[in-house]
């Protein structure tokens, strides 16, 4: 379905794509690794927000890591195809380095989100023996409840709740990592 949608939206027949890539899976790696770019370009975004306030550096470590969150579930809403197509195969985000999937920074979403945690250990907020495999503890929460609204239970909530709920999801991970 994203494949037939792209190709409408560009103006050419769903079986051009596949003039330009070798394979459909190839195809598909180049539209995720587009997907999972736009993903770290969102989270990038939500970081920079958080940077402009005025705060000590344990609070800003605390801002980043919200705002890692606030990316993700904000893309997993406002792109969902893009954000089902980024995690459609089982290629290992953390251990991809191509800088197709990065955003300005050169950081791919899963690398965006270690680097917050790293930050909150050098500000001393999170003690270094629990950072080890925190990024799996946060991203399954917030992956999670991506999903939960997307096609879940979720799915019929309004914006409001769905923003606190948000709130809540990234005060509980922040506290529990």
């Amino acid at each position: 379905m994203v494949l037939r949608e792209a190709t409408r939206r560009a103006g050419v027949a769903p079986n051009a794509a596949y003039r330009h890539f070798s394979s459909h899976r190839d195809l598909l790696q180049a539209v995720r690794a587009a997907a999972l770019a736009s993903l770290a370009l969102a989270i990038e975004t939500e970081i920079a927000v958080a940077g402009r306030r005025k705060s000590s550096p344990p609070q800003l470590a605390r801002a980043t890591l919200r705002a890692v969150g606030t990316g993700y579930i904000k893309f997993a809403l406002t792109e969902t195809g893009l954000f089902r197509t980024a995690f459609s195969t089982p290629e290992p985000v953390e251990t991809d380095e191509d800088a197709a999937k990065t955003g300005k920074t050169g950081l791919n979403p899963f690398q965006l989100l270690g680097s917050a945690l790293d930050l909150l250990v050098e500000t001393g907020v999170l003690p270094p023996e629990r950072r080890a495999g925190a990024e799996y503890v946060c991203w399954s929460a917030v992956h999670g409840f991506a999903f939960l609204i997307i096609e879940g239970p979720l799915s019929g909530a309004s914006d409001k709740e769905i923003r606190v709920l948000s709130e809540r999801l990234l005060l509980m991970v922040e506290n529990g990592i």
